[in-house]
């Protein structure tokens, strides 16, 4: 019978790590002269080390780290050893503990350590050229073991499957899993997360490099154990475009890491070359303190190694397009690229490149990519940045600075001065070459636009200009095939040209990339969110309005609202679109990551994008809410006799725009060209668009939402001017993505909620239990695992044919309502309750393979999950009891456009008489008070029976007992109205007027 544990698993991996070596031993013959095979990458070529071997006070394998000193460096040990006599060997191990301890594992194998006049390496790494032989000796020195279930602690017997360790220390850890035995990746993560004390010396932030949670299929990797929050990226080779593995013939699927990353030589090189411990800096450039362990993701390792591969074989000459997606990390990829081509040598120890250039798109320098090539620099002096003169560069070519960081607007003049050195070889690295920020640089506009109409000045914006990319490709081609040139191309969005430039002839005439990381994996794989999810056209808008208008499930009055501003709907009517958007964003977005979601109206030219924040800055004030607008566009615009910048409508300079967009009170962001590429705003979460846009320039514009933040779950987009079928169009060469939401019938909800409610797997009261931890501000994790597990437990009892319908089901409810809830308002609280049951119910249930790449993430981040409240369907809670009041149209009525008016009015006065500093968010709480008091039958009964004085009596006592119940809803408006008794005599008598203006 086959063995499907996870021991023989574990043993399977250890075989590989074995193979070519004797059995295990710890003395110190042979260490100098292992197999010479494994020098090209060969598997294999480790010792086993017995548990026991491991010393668990310093953190390494004493035996190993001396017989590598022994054997590496004898004639120090020996005049060591002189020094402390019988000592010695405790004394040293000592000092290296400490020094790991101090400066780190990574410090300490690439430079050493030194103790009592001697110095010891504790790794020797391979040459960059093959001149030196004694080094490449050394080199092959290095010990390389693995141990199985090591006990790690001195405080209790915990164990990890495997270790392994590079000349006695340990630099990888993994726990495996195999699912034939009940327990698959997920379980590797949360052994990690859960009982992995990060205070224990192994897991300390830079002792070990990387820790990796494995199993048949799938690789996850963490560099540092932050007990829940530690957060594990994958380390997958990606699946037909998107994430996870391919399948194998025979064998595991993640065999590749044991076979090739854990590979000897592999390893070294990634210690020598790709491991970085990078210091942190915030937004001005000044150290934070903190310090990250970067450890690349499969797409970045295996690019960066087949491009010096090829390098090194072809030489200089070449040319490589790099199609990555965003959030593919192409910064660290170029720095990692740029350090180690600057160090290539050929098959004849002729360096291939005399200089790197790197060839950023920004004006001024990108400050990203600037600090990563710096900070990967071991060299002090080995990095140039050029950005302030031509004869600054031209010098820095001349004189063969190794890497030279300069901007793409100095592209011709590098263009003409490498021309003229032909003695001298370069490798070009070019970095998105049309994703400027910058308007002036992105298209060639006229500096000042004097168009007399939205029409004209449309027409005249549009009309084409040569962008940054064309320029390349201009002087690319202008100059020919050099032979001393070499350039390579990232970019996530190539145009067909170049493509056809940088891209790799096919034997069918087409042109691909050298290296592809799809749109698709990065989104599956959780580094970008997939903006088409939420994607929806003003006419799909328009109509779902018009179907739940007259259903009182919706909030019908807001949908008649927004349809009267849609009626005769013109290209240029911005004062109609304006309330529109504002609107949206207020009800539907505002909200979302924890009150911080932005959005940004793109606009059709410069002339729109001056009327557009004329319109929208007289909206916000028109109608109180708290926020500001910015607008974006290059040039001058003039427009009835008055000329508008951007730094006159905004009120600062123009280079301070992105910046003071990070600012909680903007959150709007009007844009005409500028901004449109190259934008990264994590908190940008909504775009409205206004203008035609087609292929890369589509791609490119929606991509502003795709960046990740902490509480952003979704993107949402409504376009006024394309359709559908033409955006999909645009994505379909970078993402085989399709656009499912069009014409989607709200109702299909209540269908999909009774399918659900039949296979029997969770309770009503079971949803209702857990909507109650769910928005309480009190509620703990554990309390939501254990209100889902119920539900976990009758879908793991059931038969594939009921999980698989049930699961698929229940994903397309909670994709539907995310989708529909950022339009229209659901007057059905049991509708939320369901999709925040189902949603976090789906992180839970066990993930079949298939599915398993695309959720992973999920379900990581449901184990740090912090318990807020994000519902937006307006669900209120009564305090200490089991039911939720659900919203009933036929019992309350949503208040009416005047009323949000006058709502907002008294917020407005609060706040200006007291000095508080009340929100949207409270008008929201007003509104809920004031609909239990429209529901509260007692009050009604004395206000009809009494006379105004006496109902007030009544009135102040319910009001008093309504507060106590929302007291968690809104602990801050609760406090204000006890703590100051004007304010509350003022908001009383204000909340009084109004009931009796209602009942009678």
């Amino acid at each position: 019978m086959v063995d499907i544990s996870e021991k023989n698993f574990e043993a399977t991996i250890e075989r590989v790590l074995l193979k070519g070596t004797a059995p295990s031993s710890t003395g110190g013959e042979g260490y100098a002269g292992l197999p010479g095979a494994w020098y090209e990458n060969a598997p294999g070529g480790y010792r086993r080390i017995e548990p026991e071997e491991y010393d668990r006070a310093l953190c390494l394998i004493p035996e190993s780290v001396l017989h590598f000193i022994y054997a590496s460096q004898p004639k120090e040990w020996d005049k060591f050893t002189k020094q402390h006599g019988a000592e010695a060997k405790d004394r040293l191990l000592k000092r290296l503990a400490s020094e790991v301890k101090t400066r780190g594992t990574l410090e300490v194998l690439r430079k050493g350590i030194k103790s009592d006049g001697c110095s010891f390496r504790l790794a020797y790494f391979r040459p960059s050229s093959g001149l030196n032989e004694e080094v490449e000796k050394l080199y092959k020195a290095n010990l390389f073991a693995v141990a199985r279930q090591i006990k790690y602690s001195e405080k209790n017997d915990k164990s990890l499957d495997l270790v392994l360790f590079l000349n006695g220390l340990p630099i990888f850890t993994a726990e495996l899993k195999n699912p034939l035995t009940g327990q698959n990746l997920q379980d590797a993560i949360r052994q990690y997360q859960h009982t992995r004390d990060p205070k224990e010396p192994l897991f300390a932030f830079g002792r070990c490099l990387a820790h990796f949670a494995v199993d048949p299929d799938l690789v996850y990797v963490t560099t540092h154990l932050q007990g829940v929050r530690t957060r594990f990226l994958p380390f997958n080779q990606g699946r037909y475009g998107g994430a996870g593995n391919p399948p194998v013939a025979s064998g595991f699927a993640t065999s590749y890491l044991w076979e090739r990353i854990w590979a000897r030589d592999s390893v070294l090189n990634l210690i020598q070359h790709f491991v970085q411990v990078v210091e942190e800096e915030d937004d001005k450039g000044r150290k934070t303190g903190e310090r990250s362990l970067i450890f690349p993701r499969y797409h970045q390792l295996e690019t960066v190694r087949n491009l010096m591969r090829e390098a090194k074989q072809s030489g200089p000459g070449h040319r490589y397009l790099i199609q990555h997606s965003a959030g593919s990390g192409n910064s660290n990829s170029i720095a990692w690229l740029a350090h180690q081509l600057s160090i290539l040598h050929d098959a004849s120890d002729r360096r291939v490149f005399d200089s790197i250039i790197v060839i950023t798109d920004r004006r001024v320098l990108d400050r990203q990519l600037q600090r990563t090539v710096r900070q990967f620099e071991q060299t002090a002096g080995v990095v140039e940045n050029i950005d302030t003169t031509a004869r600054q560069l031209k010098q820095a070519l001349e004189d063969g600075k190794t890497i030279i960081v300069t901007t793409l607007q100095k592209f011709p003049v590098i263009a003409h001065q490498m021309g003229a050195l032909p003695g001298k070889r370069f490798a070009v690295i070019i970095d998105e070459a049309h994703s400027s920020q910058t308007g002036e640089s992105t298209k060639s506009l006229k500096l000042v636009l004097a168009a007399g109409s939205l029409e004209v000045a449309e027409e005249e914006d549009q009309e084409e200009g040569e962008d940054l990319e064309d320029r390349i490709i201009g002087e690319v081609k202008k100059r020919g095939q050099l032979p001393h040139v070499s350039y390579f191309a990232f970019t996530a969005t190539p145009k067909p040209k170049t493509l056809e430039l940088f891209g790799s002839k096919q034997p069918d005439g087409r042109f691909a990339p050298f290296s592809l990381y799809t749109m698709r994996q990065a989104i599956e794989e959780g580094f970008i969110l997939d903006v088409l999810e939420n994607y929806t056209t003003y006419k799909a808008y328009w109509n779902l309005l018009k179907t739940v208008a007259e259903d009182p499930r919706y909030d019908r009055h807001k949908a008649n609202y927004l349809l009267k501003s849609f009626v005769d709907l013109h290209p240029h009517a911005i004062e109609k679109k304006v309330a529109i958007m504002v609107e949206h964003f207020v009800g539907q977005v505002a909200h979302r990551i924890d009150g911080k979601a932005k959005a940004m109206i793109v606009t059709r030219s410069r002339l729109h994008a001056v009327r557009y924040k004329q319109a929208v800055d007289r909206y916000l004030k028109e109608k109180g809410y708290g926020f500001k607008a910015l607008v974006a566009f290059s040039g001058t615009v003039r427009d009835g006799g008055a000329d508008y910048t951007e730094a006159s409508m905004n009120g600062f300079p123009e280079a301070q725009t992105a910046e003071t967009f990070k600012h909680d009170e903007y959150r709007i962001m009007i844009v005409a060209y500028k901004f449109q590429t190259g934008f990264d705003q994590p908190l940008l979460h909504t775009m409205y668009v206004d203008k035609k846009l087609g292929g890369v320039n589509a791609v490119q514009t929606l991509a502003r939402l795709n960046r990740v933040a902490p509480g952003k779950e979704e993107t949402f987009v409504l376009d006024f001017v394309n359709e559908a079928d033409d955006i999909q169009k645009a994505f379909e060469p970078y993402y085989d993505r399709t656009l499912l939401k069009e014409g989607t019938d709200p109702n299909i909800l209540y269908d999909l909620q009774t399918r659900l409610a039949d296979f029997h797997f969770y309770t009503t009261d079971e949803v209702n239990r857990f909507a109650m931890v769910y928005f309480d501000p009190k509620g703990t994790q554990d309390r939501l695992h254990a209100a889902l597990q119920p539900a976990v437990d009758r879908y793991l009892a059931a038969s594939d044919e009921e999980r698989v319908p049930f699961r698929g089901q229940l994903n397309d409810f909670v994709s539907l309502y995310a989708f529909l809830s950022q339009i229209i308002t659901f007057a059905d609280a049991e509708l939320e309750k369901l999709y925040v049951f189902g949603r976090l119910l789906l992180r839970k249930l066990p993930v079949t393979r298939e599915r398993l790449p695309v959720e992973i993430q999920q379900q990581i981040d449901v184990e740090s999950y912090r318990v807020q409240q994000t519902g937006s369907g307006g669900i209120r809670l009564k305090r200490g009891t089991a039911e939720l009041e659900p919203i009933k149209a036929k019992d309350v009525e949503m208040p009416l456009a005047d009323e949000l008016e006058a709502l907002s009015q008294i917020i407005r006065e609060l706040n200006e008489r007291f000095g508080t500093n009340f929100t949207e968010k409270d008008r929201v709480f007003i509104e809920q008070l004031e609909a239990k008091l429209s529901g509260n039958e007692a009050l009604a009964k004395a206000v009809e029976v009494n006379t105004p004085d006496n109902a007030r009596l009544t009135f102040d006592h319910i009001v008093n007992d309504k507060l106590q119940e929302m007291i968690d809803t809104n602990f801050k408006f609760y406090k204000q109205i006890t703590d100051d008794p004007d304010f509350a005599k003022t908001f009383l008598d204000w909340l009084f007027a109004r009931y009796l203006k209602k009942a009678r």
